[in-house]
């Protein structure tokens, strides 16, 4: 085998090592978040409610802002939302 065979074979197999190791870590950290979310839970935090903050912190204001006035459009064409009296 050439020594190009062997450089791309040894950097093959780190790259395996790095993911399998990142792997690992990501498989602790998720343990870990759900641990706190087991917390939460225990003292009667709603978890799915939890869930959905950390969604909606995770978008910046105009695209939260954007998909509330859709969520509102389509309840209030489901009857789901009632209009405000300024509003009719």
């Amino acid at each position: 085998m050439s020594d190009a065979h062997g450089v791309a074979r040894d950097q093959l197999r780190a790259f395996i090592e790095r993911i399998e190791r990142l792997e690992e870590e990501k498989k602790t950290i998720a343990d870990d978040i759900k641990d706190v979310y087991g917390e939460a839970k225990g003292t009667g935090f709603d978890t799915k409610i939890l869930r959905k903050v950390i969604q909606i912190r995770k978008q910046d204001k105009d695209e939260r802002m954007e998909q509330e006035a859709i969520l509102d459009t389509y309840l209030q064409a489901l009857g789901m939302l009632e209009l405000p009296p300024e509003a009719e």
